[in-house]
């Protein structure tokens, strides 16, 4: 049987066995507690999930789990969809087979460091030959657009997000932005953005991307560690530190490099179709907005060397944790008394492989962009005790801010507002719905002790030891569920919140 075929009879096993509407209550949200969180983490980062990778047996069996949970809270499939609960999201994993890039500066070779250069063929074998190089800054000017001629080219861009422009593209739209515009490779520069060991980790074997960029990218496009582009730029007359300077100008046209390049490329090529997950709470007087809790349900799967005693990566913290929180808050907001605003849940696939459900869904909608009053993503969300005060990524509009403000109050909480976590914002699925001008907050404790959430990230962070045990915290996760439920009343409550992107 198909994937796909297999996927809609999954989730129409799962409808069956468990849709039964929740019965109505009456008074306060019962607290979520830390075994109810508990129980859901340990079954979806149970070894039987194989980590959640998109397009993997580990992805039926979770999204079977997800829409079975949300099926008996009451949610609804969103009617009219061809696969109901499912957003098919066509995807493309290439891995590389081999590669190389012979370099030419002023017509003489220089040999990069072979780990200094990662290559990916968009189809299963390329070859190109004497293309010339050129570096493109960031890719794009102030206003928006690739301001260099890269036609037939080698356009060498820097990865970190450009300095000028509202809501800049991240490197990987920039990318397509210069395939479109011609490019024949792209090779990005790895600065300090992303540190090149973790780079090569999670991009040197498989990469995943959208099917339409796929068959619209560069035919090679790849990336540089800053070492090996500075030494490149060296050999070219340029110093690598004046280019990226020059690059932070808004009107920066790039510069032709006196560099060719021939490559070649062979990949093992596969596409496949991975699912968001996404269903519906009807309001009981919809007003024609709605609000929309996102969180991502893959990880990285088998991501051990092969041998090792523990190769499944199985995303307990990042982000059984999160998919936990939304299977509570939507039971807390079905059961108890019905919104008035239609209530979405999204659970979105390829997070991990660059927010790449969340940007399909934003490209797709389920429903009109300009009716989403608000989105309120959920990652990584199992880090800091009780008592933690709550920070916001997506702060910056005052009346979401002081809605914030209020309903985290009104449960004790307090405010962190030392800005640390904006460092966040563009990697967190909430940031494809934001640069739609989307109202997108991730909102809790995770992200305001940098301390705690720092030994995560340089620990067990996106390997084999985010498991579930006994010493993960739950009490914070469990009171920013509290929090998500408050806000989803408050932001679904007509006359409390009338409404539109304030």
């Amino acid at each position: 049987m198909q994937k796909t075929a297999f996927r809609a009879a999954v989730a129409a096993f799962a409808f069956t066995a468990f849709a039964a509407p929740a019965a109505f209550a009456k008074g306060p949200d019962a607290p979520v507690t830390e075994a109810q969180l508990a129980e859901h983490i340990r079954i979806l980062a149970g070894d039987a999930f194989v980590g959640r990778a998109p397009g993997t047996d580990g992805e039926d069996r979770t999204i079977a789990y997800i829409i079975g949970e949300w099926a008996k809270a009451g949610l609804e499939a969103v009617p009219g969809s061809a696969t109901p609960w499912l957003q098919p999201v066509p995807l493309v994993e290439s891995a590389a087979i081999s590669g190389d890039a012979k370099l030419r500066v002023h017509g003489r070779d220089f040999a990069l460091e072979d780990d200094g250069i990662m290559l990916t063929g968009r189809d299963p074998s390329v070859a190109l030959k004497d293309v010339p190089a050129v570096f493109v800054g960031y890719g794009i000017d102030g206003t928006g657009k690739v301001a260099t001629d890269v036609k037939d080219k080698l356009a060498i861009m820097l990865f970190d997000n450009p300095p000028f422009g509202d809501k800049p593209p991240r490197y990987r739209e920039r990318r397509q932005m210069l395939a479109k515009a011609g490019a024949a490779a792209v090779l990005v520069v790895a600065t300090d953005a992303v540190p090149w060991a973790q780079l090569r980790s999670a991009l040197g074997g498989k990469t995943v991307r959208p099917a339409q960029e796929m068959s619209e990218g560069p035919a090679i496009s790849g990336f540089l560690s800053l070492e090996a582009a500075d030494a490149l730029f060296a050999r070219a007359g340029q110093d690598g530190g004046a280019l990226r300077e020059a690059a932070k100008a808004p009107d920066y046209r790039g510069i032709s490099l006196p560099v060719t390049a021939d490559f070649t490329a062979t990949s093992a090529v596969r596409p496949f179709v991975s699912n968001n997950v996404v269903a519906k709470l009807p309001g009981a007087a919809p007003d024609g907005k709605a609000v929309l809790f996102l969180g991502h349900w893959d990880h990285l799967g088998i991501c051990g060397p092969q041998g090792a005693a523990d190769r499944i990566c199985n995303g307990a913290v990042d982000n059984a944790s999160g998919i936990a929180v939304l299977i509570e808050v939507a039971k807390r907001l079905s059961s108890g008394p019905r919104p008035d605003r239609d209530i979405y849940f999204l659970a979105t696939t390829a997070e991990e492989k660059g927010l790449l459900g969340a940007s399909y869904f934003a490209d797709h909608p389920v429903l009109p962009l300009s009716d989403i009053t608000v989105a309120l993503n959920i990652d990584t969300i199992a880090i800091s005790p009780r008592g933690t005060p709550v920070a916001t990524i997506g702060r910056g509009r005052p009346a979401y801010d002081a809605m914030v403000r209020e309903v985290a109050t009104s449960l004790g909480r307090g405010i962190d507002g030392d800005g640390e976590a904006d460092a966040f914002v563009q990697r967190q699925d909430g940031w494809a719905l934001g640069a739609k001008n989307v109202p997108s907050l991730m909102v809790g404790g995770s992200f305001s002790d940098m301390g705690l959430l720092e030994t995560f990230l340089s620990s067990d962070y996106h390997g084999p030891g985010d498991n579930f045990t006994d010493k993960v915290p739950l009490g914070g996760a469990a009171e920013d569920a509290d929090l998500h439920v408050a806000l989803g009343r408050a932001f679904a409550d007509t006359k409390r919140w009338p409404g539109g992107n304030r």
